[in-house]
């Protein structure tokens, strides 16, 4: 296949989220990139820039193996489809985080191994979306966090079982990045919380405006994520992002040391002093 262009599959693009900026990234990088999302008509900005598009349902396996019948080719696998989560544990509906645990993780496994023959037959690279998420545990985020880290650990452990095969496993870590992804940010305690008493503070935290208020604009983000990717030996973890390296030197922290830094950014100080003026 020698002087093919390299191609590039990534989940997730619907205009204005992250996989669509990498989409756009990596084809101003000149890679052939097949842009795929459950809903091709969320991709007309993408298709307006000359970018293919395909349906790709990553929790349907019907759909999967059809968008894999479709390509002939593939260097570079990028799982991006992801959804978030915010609620206190204590409020958690076990149904509804069992749905982030199958997109933001069975739904990686599921589409790796339907296009890992391609990914053999190049020695390719699989790229995982993992965030900042995956080391740093914000209160209300858990359900999110530690799907992240589950996917985190897989792609660790498929680094190490792929090698013999020539394939490499890179784990992205993004921080706070412009995306649409901050319109769907709506989450309310429900009633009969443990938080009632902080409701204002606790559902403010729950929307990750703090967060949004700090994160980089998209297109550079993008640039640099696909710049570091097509590195001749591109590093397994790849940070990009608002707070990124104060997250890596958190790992280097002892455990617990950031708690109360982390809480007063959610507002668990404001529980704490509603608690303790209630008497509770």
């Amino acid at each position: 296949m020698s002087g093919t262009k390299r191609t590039v599959l990534i989940t997730g693009c619907s205009d204005g989220g992250l996989g669509s900026g990498l989409a756009i990234a990596f084809h101003n990088a000149g890679l052939k990139v097949y842009a795929t999302s459950r809903n091709t008509a969320k991709m007309k900005g993408l298709e307006a820039m000359g970018i293919e598009t395909l349906e790709l349902d990553v929790l349907d396996n019907t759909s999967i193996e059809k968008c894999r019948s479709q390509i002939s080719q593939l260097d570079i696998l990028v799982n991006n489809a992801g959804m978030g989560g915010q609620m206190p544990i204590s409020d958690l509906d076990v149904a509804d985080a069992k749905k982030v645990f199958d997109l933001n993780v069975w739904s990686y496994l599921t589409v790796t191994q339907a296009f890992l023959p391609l990914l053999i037959e190049s020695k390719g690279t699989i790229v995982n979306q993992t965030s900042l998420a995956s080391i740093t545990a914000v209160p209300f985020g858990s359900v999110y966090a530690a799907s992240k880290a589950a996917i985190a650990m897989f792609s660790d452990c498929l680094r190490q079982e792929l090698k013999p095969f020539g394939i490499s496993v890179h784990d992205l870590k993004t921080g706070g990045v412009e995306s649409n992804i901050w319109e769907k940010n709506h989450y309310e305690l429900p009633k009969g919380s443990l938080y009632e008493v902080a409701r204002e503070a606790v559902e403010h935290a729950m929307s990750l405006e703090n967060i949004h208020d700090e994160a980089v604009p998209q297109a550079p983000w993008a640039a640099a994520v696909v710049a570091d990717l097509l590195k001749k030996k591109p590093k397994y973890t790849i940070w990009h992002g608002s707070s990124v390296w104060l997250a890596w030197f958190g790992t280097l922290l002892p455990h617990g040391l950031l708690d109360g830094t982390i809480q007063k950014l959610v507002g668990l100080d404001v529980v704490e002093k509603k608690l303790k003026e209630a008497g509770k």
